[in-house]
């Protein structure tokens, strides 16, 4: 079945913007609600992703959110590869269709433009544009946080190796459009995280944060029990 020659023009902008509505969806916070956690935007790191929802000490929830995330980035450009020829999409416009799912999860228009930074859609892109090169990515940060458990620094050093892979293996092309924006946001979102790797305060994977407000009890020093004096004989 042929699509009406009127809509055609109008497909590949449609296919961003659906792909941007699905990165939307902030799963550390639907996930974390649905389970009964306090939101991950208010504890630890207070960025609504995996990392930061395994601090509240829930690793179902953690592992959840990573599985998630990751597959909004996966399966938007999954459909726009499997439909490509029936919708006439080109590589760049699937590039583009990988982006906006990336764009999506920094700032979902559902949870007011306040989002992650990606990691977890990143590596999903990744894997559906070049499965190859989100592989050799995704192998690079296991390394890294394996030996030196800093989620943040892993994300940095295949944030910029992504785009290296790719430029030195397959030459670049249109899938550039998406990875080099993707690398350098990646790193942008992690300014903080640099600043704290550099002064030696990064927390490493599986430290947890204060998940609840709840206050801190005083010390015995603070208690408001009235000592008593030696009286004298």
């Amino acid at each position: 079945m042929q699509m009406p020659a009127s809509l055609a023009p109008l497909v590949p902008a449609l296919a961003v913007l659906a792909a941007y509505l699905v990165g939307s969806l902030s799963f550390a916070v639907i996930v974390s609600r649905l389970m009964g956690l306090a939101d991950p935007r208010s504890y630890g790191s207070k960025n609504p992703g995996a990392t930061n929802v395994l601090r509240s000490g829930n690793k179902a929830a953690a592992v959840l959110t990573l599985v998630l995330d990751a597959l909004k980035g996966y399966v938007p450009v999954l459909l726009a590869l499997l439909w490509r020829d029936r919708l006439g999409l080109s590589e760049l416009v699937i590039a583009m269709v990988g982006l906006a799912a990336f764009l999506g999860h920094l700032w979902p228009v559902f949870f007011r433009f306040e989002g992650g930074k990606g990691v977890a859609t990143a590596a999903g892109v990744l894997l559906a544009l070049n499965p190859h090169l989100g592989l050799a990515t995704l192998v690079s940060w296991v390394i890294v946080a394996f030996f030196l458990r800093y989620s943040s620094l892993a994300s940095l050093v295949a944030a910029v190796f992504a785009s290296f892979y790719q430029l030195l293996v397959w030459g670049g092309g249109d899938l550039m459009v998406a990875i080099l924006p993707m690398s350098l946001l990646l790193i942008w979102r992690h300014a903080g995280n640099i600043r704290r790797l550099l002064d030696g305060t990064e927390s490493r994977i599986g430290g947890k944060g204060a998940a609840s407000g709840s206050p801190q009890p005083s010390s015995p020093s603070s208690s408001s029990t009235p000592s008593h004096r030696s009286r004298k004989p």
